[in-house]
């Protein structure tokens, strides 16, 4: 039953106006509202601000709260590698730098489905021997998806660039 969801950029955008241009946004479907966090991070070490507007567009009515920050804020210090490492071709060993055009895989599972209105979708990182989890919420008034929950900015393998062991 599991089911594969592609997405692909062929760069990556920088501002909330780029992101807003980019068919994804569109929030029609949660692989691509998965997508375009990942984005949205890729973006935050070099431009904070504006990556917390994209995490407020993809978030809808819900504004994400102080806490959700602080909780980026920590999990993002010293690794901008990190959201990187779920792109296609990003491993350790090239330092988490993905392929162009940028691709990324989610999936589902039998679990996926289990909260009406909900979905669980699950990507793969270059750093992780399981996947992890992105939960993203139906808005039924606009048939549009919303990030509600992630669980993707936590600890994978060091790029060997910062292993002093490599």
């Amino acid at each position: 039953m599991n089911k594969t969801f592609t997405v692909t950029f062929n760069s990556l955008p920088k501002t909330l106006d780029e992101m807003k241009a980019l068919p994804e946004a569109s929030l029609s479907t949660p692989e691509g509202t998965a997508a375009l966090f990942l984005a949205a991070m890729c973006l935050y070490p070099e431009n904070k601000d504006e990556a917390y507007k994209m995490i407020d567009f993809i978030s809808g009515p819900r504004e994400v709260s102080n806490m959700e920050r602080q909780f980026i804020r920590d999990r993002m210090m010293d690794k901008e590698y990190l959201p990187f490492s779920y792109f296609k071709g990003a491993v350790p060993t090239n330092n988490y730098t993905p392929d162009t055009p940028y691709v990324l895989e989610f999936s589902d599972n039998p679990y996926s489905y289990k909260e009406e209105n909900y979905i669980n979708l699950y990507i793969s990182s270059g750093g992780a021997d399981s996947p992890r989890a992105i939960k993203l919420r139906h808005q039924g008034s606009t048939n549009k998806w919303f990030l509600w929950e992630q669980f993707l900015l936590v600890g994978i393998r060091i790029p060997v660039s910062e292993d002093p062991w490599a």
